[in-house]
């Protein structure tokens, strides 16, 4: 396996680069012509799992995030399959695994090809990923411009720093990891939807806004900062 990854590292970047593009393009077919299963269909998949049901939902759920599938139907079926609490705390453990080995996979595919070829405008935005704090990665992955799968291949091309990254990835998670699991786990229960349970969801769309809110004028600060500094000093 190491010898396998060390001849592809060898590679040229623009082949991995496309490698890159391929393998995201074969996952958005396949999320095309393969149906999802409907949350409810699921129930019974942990007993039938017994004691490899935790291991399963966790790794099982990465793989489907990093082949872009999105994060809210990973997160109803494990709520539906292991209740609200649990089904939660699985989705985010599949959130963590699943954002590592999409970093990964986009840093050894892609960062020297997008390294080699940045300048001006995109060089900017590349040296702003690599100096993003947890708050910044928490926006980005708040904002709806992508899938958390593609979010996390496209992080890994960029210089962003590893520790930054997964935490803001798990925490930007945590509030729609316990709503959508809740109202996944009461789709399978009598009764029909809890909507007090949804109540992490809503707040975290709160936190979103706040957040945004907060890394704009931050970003405004540091914008206006640095074109202070590098302004020639006016003469007397």
């Amino acid at each position: 396996m190491l010898a396998a990854l060390r001849r592809l590292a060898a590679q040229p970047s623009g082949r991995r680069f496309l490698l890159l593009l391929a393998m995201l393009a074969g996952f958005g077919l396949l999320l095309l012509v393969v149906p999802l299963p409907a949350p409810g269909e699921l129930p019974g998949l942990a007993e039938r799992l017994g004691p490899f049901a935790p291991v399963a939902a966790i790794v099982g759920g990465a793989l489907l995030l990093v082949a872009l599938v999105p994060r809210t139907f990973v997160t109803l079926a494990t709520g539906a399959v292991f209740g609200p609490l649990t089904g939660a705390l699985y989705a985010l453990g599949a959130a963590l695994l699943a954002a590592v080995l999409g970093f990964a996979i986009g840093r050894l595919l892609g960062r020297e090809f997008v390294a080699e070829r940045v300048r001006g405008r995109l060089a900017r935005l590349d040296r702003w990923f690599a100096r993003q704090s947890v708050l910044g990665v928490m926006t980005v992955r708040l904002l709806p411009i992508a899938g958390f799968g593609l979010v996390s291949y496209g992080y890994g091309t960029t210089g962003a720093r590893v520790l930054p990254y997964l935490v803001g990835s798990v925490l930007a998670s945590a509030p729609t990891a316990f709503g959508y699991a809740a109202v996944g786990a009461s789709v399978t229960t009598p009764g029909g939807v809890d909507w007090y349970a949804a109540t992490p969801a809503a707040l975290g769309l709160v936190a979103s806004a706040v957040l945004i809110a907060r890394w704009w004028r931050a970003e405004r600060g540091r914008a206006a900062a640095d074109t202070e500094a590098t302004a020639p000093p006016s003469g007397r």
